[in-house]
């Protein structure tokens, strides 16, 4: 420990993103809180969320939290617990109004109250239409909750400590003691001592080549919770946008169809009506992205290549929308006024005017299903029969409630957020007033410490962007958009080689301590070569297709078999599958027809 500072909390939230902030938020209301981020808060991947948070508000048509909750259930292939997901849509209706509460520039109705726009999946669940329930900030939704509950957390003096990258978790038996930090700036180790630790660090999209998801979102929580003991749930599920920018990956948001937006094949075809007769284009996003690759399989890409248009020019739109009481058809000030950061992207990146011609799309890897499996109050679960280890908690994309099952529907990201987010704020708060603070053990960081040395001193061959180019390669190629069993087994094969080239023959250039980003990338490595090995692990156990989890050679849903979760734990033979029965409810499962 001499090594160390020590600092001690009441609470210690690692990840200030929507759902780090909105637990900070309330935890410190009743507890001494540290919100701990590798990146400014405002930087937090939160941001990147475009198009709209659902919220059941029938400010623009009839709408109900019941119907949202049936349209997450059934996005979801019905593998979502159903009460979970009850919470996720009552609560929304409340949570997204204590937002605009707090100040969070929702654009607005002619009247005043928040504008809502559609979004795949949203219906009316007695027509099969669409529904107006993405409640939006222009096109930077994610970026406006971001900011105003980063306004909230320092006026209510929330202690932040930005730059300080969290490697590890202190367990002690079923207890949590805290966590072990880098200071990204000295290279210094820091403890953390805390009753109560969240993890509410993001996904892990970087373990594929085409991804939606920052740099920085490397599986870190979720890689440090599978070390100390805590199982992964339904890691073979991870969600493919249909829409990103061809080549780079980044999202276009399902705002675009919202608006009228519609995909066009290489034979200028709007094909979606073969794959989602009644809503098309506004199907959900696994049905989308499957479809537009089997468009491109089947020779339909543009100019024969592996992308779609996705066209919303007013000449192709056929979209009408209310001004001044009247019915007008969409045009480019529409557009621009409704999707501004999406005009900029195109332009900036692919020089391409949405206003004037459709843009080149292809799937991306998008958001994990999967993760740290919880309770609807955040509290992280160990086994099949829920058993909660106290004081440790996970809320956003890190956990798994599980509200998106095998798929999440738009919009749900940011709701899963806010909702879950505060829920386990709220928990922990109560936790930290019930609880005494407990002792340290000896030397609590010295094996990181000696895990980050060890990186440091390495004298191998092979250098860590390498390593993780060539993981990319495989997962896209093996355990992409479809699978089968063979080539997910090679997956497994050409991980288990890395990993062992990752311990055996790295080399790190920089040996220095001040901003070594070369040695927090190679831990950071680490952490998507484990995750991608058991995402590939999960996936080719479940024969099956299922939402995310699409395979060729079991290309039905199998309710008998595989209406359950997977548990995968590490112990030091290797990994361990368990399985876990999925909570139902008022939904049975049937037929996804769109």
């Amino acid at each position: 420990m001499a090594k160390t500072k020590v600092h001690t909390f009441d609470a210690v939230i690692i990840g200030a993103g929507g759902a780090g902030l909105m637990a900070a938020l309330y935890a410190g209301r009743g507890a001494k809180v540290a919100v701990i981020s590798k990146l400014y808060p405002t930087r937090s991947h939160t941001g990147a969320a475009q198009g709209g948070v659902g919220a059941a508000l029938g400010n623009l048509g009839e709408d109900h939290w019941e119907w949202h909750a049936y349209d997450t259930v059934k996005g979801s292939d019905y593998l979502a617990d159903q009460p979970a997901v009850d919470v996720l849509c009552q609560e929304a209706i409340e949570t997204v109004i204590e937002l605009e509460h707090m100040g969070l520039p929702f654009d607005r109705l002619p009247d005043g109250r928040i504008s809502q726009r559609r979004f795949g999946g949203h219906t009316n669940n007695d027509t099969g239409k669409p529904v107006y329930r993405a409640c939006h900030a222009a096109d930077r939704t994610g970026h406006m909750i971001l900011q105003t509950l980063y306004q909230q957390c320092v006026k209510n003096n929330v202690n932040f400590f930005d730059e300080f990258h969290v490697v590890d978790l202190i367990r002690v038996g079923d207890t949590v003691r805290g966590v072990v930090a880098i200071q990204i700036a000295s290279g210094e180790f820091h403890v953390f001592h805390a009753k109560a630790v969240l993890f509410a660090t993001g996904g892990w999209g970087r373990c594929w080549e085409v991804t939606s998801n920052a740099h920085s979102l490397t599986g870190d929580g979720a890689a440090i919770c599978l070390r100390r003991g805590i199982p992964m749930q339904d890691m073979e599920f991870f969600q493919f946008h249909p829409t990103g920018i061809f080549k780079l990956g980044i999202l276009i948001t399902e705002g675009v169809r919202g608006e009228g937006g519609v995909l066009i094949n290489g034979e200028g075809e709007r094909f979606m009506a073969r794959y989602a007769p009644s809503i098309k284009d506004l199907a959900s996003r696994d049905v989308v992205s499957r479809a537009i690759f089997l468009e491109v399989q089947a020779g339909r890409g543009i100019n024969g290549q592996n992308y779609v248009h996705l066209d919303v020019t007013p000449e192709t739109v056929n979209y009408y929308y209310e001004k001044d009481g009247e019915s007008k058809r969409i045009d480019a000030a529409y557009i621009e006024a409704k999707l501004p950061d999406i005009a900029d992207f195109t332009r900036t990146y692919l020089g391409v005017d949405p206003v004037k011609e459709p843009m080149p799309i292809q799937p991306t890897a998008h958001y994990a299903m999967g993760g740290i499996p919880t309770d609807v109050d955040g509290r992280v679960v160990l086994d099949d029969q829920r058993t909660v280890l106290p004081g440790l908690y996970a809320a956003g994309e890190v956990a798994c409630v599980s509200v998106h099952g095998a798929n999440r529907l738009g919009t749900n990201s940011l709701v899963d957020l806010i909702v879950f987010g505060r829920r386990s704020g709220r928990h922990m708060a109560e936790f930290c007033r019930e609880n005494e603070l407990l002792p340290l053990p000896d030397n609590a960081a010295d094996e990181v410490i000696a895990e980050f040395e060890r990186l440091r001193s390495s004298k191998g061959q092979v250098r860590q962007y390498e390593l993780r180019g060539r993981m990319q390669k495989s997962m896209t190629a093996n355990v992409g958009v479809f699978r089968v069993e063979e080539n997910m087994k090679k997956a497994i094969d050409e991980l288990v080689a890395l990993r062992d080239a990752y311990h055996s023959d790295l080399v790190i250039d920089d040996k220095g301590h001040q901003y070594n980003t070369d040695l927090l990338e190679a831990w950071e490595l680490g952490c998507l070569l484990e995750l991608a090995q058991v995402t590939a692990i999960s996936a080719v156990a479940r024969k099956e297709s299922r939402g995310g989890h699409a395979r060729d050679d079991f290309q039905k849903r199998d309710d008998v078999n595989w209406l359950k979760h997977t548990l995968c734990y590490r112990t030091e033979d290797g990994y361990r599958l368990a399985y876990k029965p999925v909570e139902l409810g008022r939904y049975e499962p049937k037929e996804r027809v769109y």
